[in-house]
């Protein structure tokens, strides 16, 4: 079974971040709140505070096949600054395995030079951030090891995304329909 690693900031956006760990996990996939604030607790953009699984000093980032982003501000920025967060998902997508980032998020990856040479979008107006990508304006998109998405009105194909990319299409198609979401990706 995968393990997947998502990192929660304060001032991320919570549907951005929710959606992913509950699609995932109704999918059978292990995924594990990170909280990077150094609480368990994080407070998302909207005042929504939740409790994550587990802090960054204590996740043991090796472990994981592959770590997401939820876009949202400053949860964004927050990402960004943190030196853990940047060079974890560049080892991670130099390696091979999987990164995937939401709305304002893919910003981190193209500032850390993730995205030259791949498909990408983002939230609009953080496309000049998405440094060397070939952009694109679709709801989501896949790259190899890299999946990116505009924001929040795109969470669940997102997670359907990142399932199909762990487990396979009939897989994320199946759950698609388990939730009566009508649109795949």
């Amino acid at each position: 079974m995968s393990k997947i690693g998502i990192f929660m900031a304060d001032g991320c956006e919570e549907i951005e971040g929710l959606t992913v760990v509950d699609i995932l996990r109704r999918a059978g996939i292990q995924i594990e709140m990170i909280s990077i604030s150094g609480k368990a607790e994080v407070t998302g953009s909207h005042s929504i505070t939740f409790k994550c699984d587990t802090l960054l000093k204590d996740a043991d980032i090796a472990s994981y096949d592959g770590l997401v982003l939820p876009g949202g501000m400053p949860g964004t920025t927050n990402l960004g600054n943190d030196d853990t967060v940047t060079s974890s998902i560049k080892e991670f997508a130099s390696s091979g395995k999987l990164v995937a980032a939401i709305c304002a998020a893919p910003s981190v990856l193209g500032d850390n030079g993730i995205l030259k040479g791949k498909k990408a979008t983002s939230y609009p107006g953080f496309e000049d951030r998405l440094a060397g990508a070939e952009l694109r304006e679709e709801a989501v998109v896949c790259d190899g090891n890299i999946i990116t998405s505009r924001g929040m009105g795109t969470a669940i194909p997102f997670a359907l995304a990142i399932t199909s990319y762990l487990i396979d299409d009939k897989a994320a198609s199946d759950l698609g329909s388990k939730i009566m979401f009508s649109q795949f990706y």
